[in-house]
């Protein structure tokens, strides 16, 4: 009896995430910005065989890994160049594919009742479920977590088994040529593997560190590959993607955007300021108080601004000039640059309602412009909060029962989640998303919070 019910709470859970998924796919607006970038890519492969941009003469890229684009020539060849709908389709079965793994992955770790758990909260999280009907890499990048994390415990659980260990190195694979930050993936997974392996006796050094070297080259193999390719067409050693997405003839305006490193915090100043330099007018009303430490200051920066859109574009005079601008706010308060800041962007990537690629207003604490859309998404952001705590206190319970035989998948996740904290305290720019492919370590832990709950009602 009590496995129906579980089968009809697994059925349940996963026809309302159907249903979520639909509602996103029917309020979604149209294609645009990267998704159409990676369209063209996609295209071009397949009619041209050339990795680059549309235009009188195909122009060769090295500015994105090329894992979603062959995802969408994939998609093109069986469904039809451009059919974005289909697209959309297959990441919303991923996604729930994901979900389903997550939950068996929570059952072998926690049980029964926390699997079904993790089903639940996973199919019916609206952040991730929002992004698997955007044009975008990261659904497909987050089920490579989540299908690497289900592989590594199946290797631990059964022992050398091989099939598994291909798994995970093809899963980091898949991953880091989808978005070149998730090298971390590997980082977290290839010295639990070593470390594991190396326990072995009864084995030579060979067999050893053969799993940690076997899924090392599966991640290695693809981007040598695409490092050859790069030397070979732009002669420049580039085996992942740039930083700032720019090819070798592109100049990048390193003085402007340490600048807005100065004063940014949240997603607001990514999409009024930063997205906008370059081709768009920039308003100086649109700069938070913080952006000045004193009324000179101010005026410079009113009147870089005014001579800027003027022409509307990013020139080496304007960047020396935000250059100077921001050597004179970090020598003021270097400790606000280098720490405060960063920890403030961060936080706001987590705990920011991850719908910025909907019609979400940028400022949608601001009750007085919105004040029903704001309540809306208050309401997400209370949301999120609560994912975020049962995940904390899912951590708490694991720990306290000793991992439950299974330390090396918890230092794997544990360490993936601190080591993209690490990475993200370095970028320029708030944007959610960024934190979206911790969620299934998020809603793992959540669901060991919630099995507890169960199993013990007051």
């Amino acid at each position: 009896m009590e496995k129906r019910r579980a089968r009809y709470g697994w059925g349940a859970a996963l026809v309302a995430g159907a249903l979520l998924r639909l509602l996103f796919f029917h309020l979604r607006p149209t294609v645009a910005g990267d998704a159409l970038m990676y369209g063209d890519l996609a295209h071009n492969m397949v009619a041209h065989h050339v990795y680059g941009f549309s235009g009188a003469v195909i122009q060769s890229t090295l500015i994105r890994l090329p894992g979603y684009p062959l995802f969408l020539a994939a998609c093109f060849a069986v469904f039809g160049t451009g059919n974005y709908r289909a697209v959309v389709v297959v990441q919303m079965l991923a996604d729930l594919a994901g979900c389903v793994l997550l939950g068996i992955l929570a059952g072998r770790l926690a049980g029964r009742r926390a699997g079904l758990a993790a089903v639940w909260l996973a199919a019916v999280c609206p952040f991730t479920a929002n992004y698997s009907v955007v044009v975008l890499a990261e659904t497909l990048s987050v089920f490579c977590v989540v299908v690497a994390f289900f592989a590594l415990e199946r290797w631990v659980a059964l022992g050398r088994a091989w099939g598994w260990v291909l798994a995970v190195g093809c899963a980091m694979a898949a991953a880091v040529l989808l978005r070149p930050d998730q090298g971390i993936l590997a980082a977290a997974i290839l010295p639990v593997l070593l470390w594991l392996g190396m326990r072995w006796r009864d084995v030579g050094f060979g067999r050893r560190v053969a799993p940690a070297v076997v899924a090392a080259l599966l991640v290695v193999l693809p981007l040598s590959l695409w490092t050859a390719r790069n030397w070979r067409v732009f002669h420049v050693f580039q085996p992942l993607a740039p930083r700032y997405a720019n090819d070798p003839d592109e100049a990048v305006p390193l003085g402007f955007q340490r600048w807005f490193r100065t004063w940014a915090v949240d997603y607001k100043a990514t999409y009024d300021i930063y997205w906008n330099y370059d081709d768009t007018r920039m308003r100086v009303e649109d700069l938070p108080a913080r952006a000045f430490d004193n009324a000179q200051q101010k005026e410079k920066t009113q009147a870089l601004f005014a001579r800027y859109n003027k022409v509307v574009s990013a020139t080496p005079e304007f960047d020396a000039a935000f250059a100077q601008l921001a050597a004179e706010r970090i020598a003021d308060h270097p400790l606000r640059y280098y720490v405060v800041l960063p920890v403030a962007r961060e936080a706001d990537m987590w705990l920011r309602p991850r719908f910025e690629l909907t019609t979400m207003p940028v400022d949608w604490w601001n009750f007085d412009r919105h004040p029903m859309r704001s309540a809306e998404e208050l309401g997400y952001a209370l949301l999120n909060a609560a994912y975020l705590l049962l995940a904390v206190v899912g951590f708490v319970i694991w720990r306290r029962r000793g991992w439950d035989g299974r330390g090396a998948i918890a230092y794997a996740m544990l360490g993936f989640v601190a080591l993209r904290c690490v990475l993200l305290l370095t970028l320029d720019n708030s944007e959610p998303r960024y934190t979206l492919e911790c969620f299934p370590v998020v809603i793992l832990l959540g669901s060991f919070a919630v099995a507890k709950l169960r199993a013990e009602p007051q």
